[in-house]
């Protein structure tokens, strides 16, 4: 018997998984359903990362990714939401994967607990495939081409008008900081998810992100007007990218894990993206008395904003939105991973360190001499490129 694979844990270490791997009879059983899938299989890997049980599978010639959920966290509706929007980016020229359909038609499959979906696997090298969350990009040409990839992608999602996506756990969505009142919005975001609110300790942790975070909604406000809604990634890091080799100058080849997608806006995904690659705050759940030394990689930040405005200018309301949605963007992740580690995990420990380290050490860094570092410089990057600007005409 070999051993259990580990999976990524909260504070950065390798733990136990919560949910146990893919095995090579549960594997065959489910590609039986698929045309042209079905056949001899072998597990090529397995991912550490914690959400799920996920493998690249080789059958028949060719190598597939299957993704096992619990179906209190995505049930096939909830996949369905994903495909349609994964359907729309590839006939549009975006590099994501294939889902392939099984026989009765349908790209997610139900059983017992359990739903599945099978993806083709991308050419391209999973060059960060044991890189954490909220680790930073190896080089500043890595930063560049993903902003490039980020953009292209948001180019791509231009028209998928489907509605925002309804309370499910493990989704970023926009809409408390989104409103003109936040707070109700925030009650109304809870009220949807009843466990939260029986949660001991929850109101507390959001009112103190709520009274942190509200000079950025202040700014943030007279300009959500001009942000257009559309569908994004939000969990752009560089692990959901597949790259053209393993050298520094590396391509982003293809966009993964398309899990958190909702309808919000670029900003927002952008914002993700900085929130994701650019601040290590594993350094802060180390070190939580020492926000100012958390590393900020501000050489990847420039790098990544040159890149995706190489594709995709953003408008000037854009720009000047991107600092306070850098600082708010975390707030509705933090809320649904507590969801998550309550109603689906039933661990208290984990939904502590969501709402408390996540939800309220980010909002409250953002305010430390770290978070204004970050900050200024998106205000500076703003400032220094609406100087540039002036007397050239916007497209």
């Amino acid at each position: 018997m070999g051993t259990m694979p580990k999976a990524h844990g909260m504070d950065g270490t390798l733990v136990e998984p919560d949910w146990v791997p893919l095995d090579v009879a549960e594997v065959r059983t489910l590609l039986s359903r698929y045309p042209g899938l079905n056949g001899p299989v072998e597990i090529l890997s397995v991912s550490p990362r914690p959400f799920s049980a996920a493998s690249v599978v080789r059958t028949r010639g060719r190598r597939v990714f299957i993704k096992r959920h619990h179906r209190s966290v995505r049930d096939a509706e909830g996949l369905h939401e994903e495909h349609r929007f994964l359907a729309h980016l590839r006939a549009h020229g975006a590099a994501v994967p294939l889902v392939y359909c099984a026989a009765f038609g349908e790209t997610a499959v139900e059983k017992g607990q359990w739903t599945y979906e099978v993806h083709e696997a991308p050419d391209g090298v999973d060059l960060y495939e044991d890189a954490l969350s909220w680790t930073p990009f190896r080089t500043s040409a890595h930063a560049h081409s993903a902003g490039q990839a980020l953009a292209r992608l948001h180019l791509a999602a231009e028209g998928f008008a489907a509605p925002r996506r309804g309370p499910r756990p493990l989704v970023a969505s926009f809409t408390i900081f989104a409103a003109l009142d936040p707070r109700a919005e925030m009650e109304r975001y809870l009220e949807a998810r009843p466990v939260l609110l029986d949660y001991v300790g929850l109101r507390n942790c959001c009112e103190e992100a709520l009274e942190l975070l509200e000079p950025f909604h202040t700014e943030l406000l007279p300009l959500l007007p001009a942000l257009a809604p559309l569908w994004t990634h939000n969990d752009l890091h560089a692990s959901n990218l597949l790259w053209s080799d393993d050298g520094s100058e590396a391509k982003a080849a293809a966009i993964i894990d398309f899990g958190l997608a909702d309808r919000t806006n670029a900003v927002h995904d952008l914002a993700h993206a900085i929130e994701r690659n650019i601040v290590e705050w594993l350094a802060l759940v180390e070190d939580p008395a020492h926000p100012e030394d958390v590393p900020v990689h501000l050489d990847h930040l420039h790098a990544l904003l040159e890149g995706y405005e190489s594709v995709r200018l953003l408008s000037d309301e854009e720009a000047a939105a991107l600092a306070p949605m850098t600082a708010s963007c975390h707030a509705e992740f933090a809320l649904s991973e507590t969801d998550y580690f309550l109603s689906v995990l039933q661990r208290e420990d984990q939904a502590l360190m969501a709402c408390d380290g996540w939800l309220v050490g980010h909002s409250r860094w953002f305010h430390s001499a770290g978070g204004e570092k970050l900050l200024n410089a998106l205000r500076m990057w703003e400032a220094e490129r609406a100087q540039k600007a002036q007397g050239v005409p916007r497209r």
